[in-house]
């Protein structure tokens, strides 16, 4: 397994930076790329195993290619995660501009598009990858306030439905993985806005997003690193076109 490269965007925090030490751990060489490469140091340190920084801009093509091509000099890229995400604006929809819509879009739906795209015709040729997209639950249920988010994160599920049915002849495998409440910074950025649009308490809006999940309790970050190695692993060969929920029992469909 160490031969095999394995790719994420925006692996310098949070669950971003997860994934990319579980996989770095698993025994994957890991081309880890954020926009200020600089701040990858944290994720570098963190690791047992191989991860190299690169800069990335997910919405810009070329950004993106280069990426490619750095990463395909490592070794054969078999897994590529694309996770790099903005979480939007926290209003009402008529109260979101054009150019915050846009801006939600192109980094969480588009950035998917241009990541996956990059790396396709050199997975075809070896028959044989695992594509994963870090979605979100928020792509299955509402959540007041987000919808540029929300469409952005539906629309990842369905562009991984469709590109598991065009590539699987090819031998490759695409899933999308949906992280509920994830503990960290951002999930208090989060609380902090719902509190805000609501009306309500940021202690309510913490309790309620732990109070919704039948463990009781927030994701870690590290559950979902977890799911993105079974995805990238031989244990996951038959599964293909899934949105695999780790909502801590948020979420259920």
């Amino acid at each position: 397994m160490s031969a095999q490269v394995a790719v994420i965007t925006g692996a310098n925090r949070g669950i971003g930076h997860a994934i990319a030490v579980a996989l770095a751990d698993a025994g994957y060489t890991v081309a880890a790329s954020a926009r200020d490469p600089g701040s990858l140091a944290g994720t570098i340190a963190a690791a047992k195993g191989s991860v190299v920084p690169f800069a990335c801009e997910v919405r810009d093509e070329a950004s993106v290619a280069a990426l490619a091509a750095g990463a395909e000099e490592l070794g054969p890229v078999h897994t590529v995660i694309a996770n790099a995400g903005v979480a939007g604006p926290t209003r009402a929809m008529h109260e979101i501009t054009l150019e915050e819509w846009r801006d939600t879009i192109a980094t969480d739906l588009d950035g998917v598009f241009l990541t996956f795209r990059a790396f396709i015709p050199a997975m075809i040729q070896r028959r044989a990858g695992s594509l994963i997209a870090i979605s979100s639950m928020t792509g299955k249920r509402p959540l007041p306030g987000r919808t540029p988010y929300a469409a952005a994160k539906m629309g990842v599920i369905g562009l991984v439905r469709t590109l598991a049915t065009e590539l699987g002849p090819h031998g490759i495998r695409v899933n999308a993985v949906c992280p509920g409440y994830v503990a960290g910074p951002r999930i208090e950025r989060v609380a902090a806005r719902q509190a805000a649009i609501r009306g309500i308490t940021e202690e309510q809006a913490r309790d309620e997003m732990s109070g919704t999940s039948p463990l009781g309790r927030l994701v870690q970050a590290s559950e979902v690193a977890a799911a993105c190695v079974f995805l990238a692993s031989g244990g996951s060969a038959s599964v293909t076109g899934e949105d695999l929920n780790v909502t801590a029992g948020v979420v259920m469909y």
